[in-house]
């Protein structure tokens, strides 16, 4: 099965991890979560049916294991195809936010500022620009 694009947070934030260095789980746990700013917390189990997936992708292969305090640990680190997976990623994401930075940046005539404030005439879309008449009362 191929990496679907654009690709999931975890997924991302998992090669993300694995980007500067070989890691064993726990130490992607941790890591995901930091970079997620404590938004994503994977669970274990969540995390190792992930790296099989990318394994068997391709994206990550296993790097070595030892055992610590009678416990196995097992490294992981990213495969050539999962840093370039992971750079074009990367690149699509600071196209997009390129592309709503530019939008953000610019205020068309009538649109209405956080302070509800509207900045030149308001018009009505699909319009031609004139003023909006307002009724004054009724007759005098």
């Amino acid at each position: 099965m191929a990496t679907p694009t654009p690709l999931r947070e975890p997924t991302f934030l998992i090669l993300t991890a694995l980007a500067r260095e070989s890691m064993h789980g726990y130490g992607i746990i941790s890591d995901v979560a930091a970079l997620s700013g404590g938004r994503l917390a994977l669970r274990p189990g969540t995390l190792y049916g992930a790296l099989d997936r990318l394994t068997d992708e391709g994206l990550v292969e296993r790097d070595r294991e030892e055992v610590v305090e009678g416990r196995l640990r097992r490294y992981y680190r990213l495969t050539d195809a999962g840093r370039s997976v992971l750079t074009a990623e990367t690149e699509r994401l600071r196209r997009n936010v390129e592309a709503a930075t530019q939008r953000l940046a610019v205020r068309p005539a009538g649109t209405r500022t956080a302070g509800g404030t509207a900045r030149g005439p308001l018009t009505v879309p699909g319009t031609a620009a004139r003023p909006i008449l307002r009724p004054t009362g009724g007759p005098a």
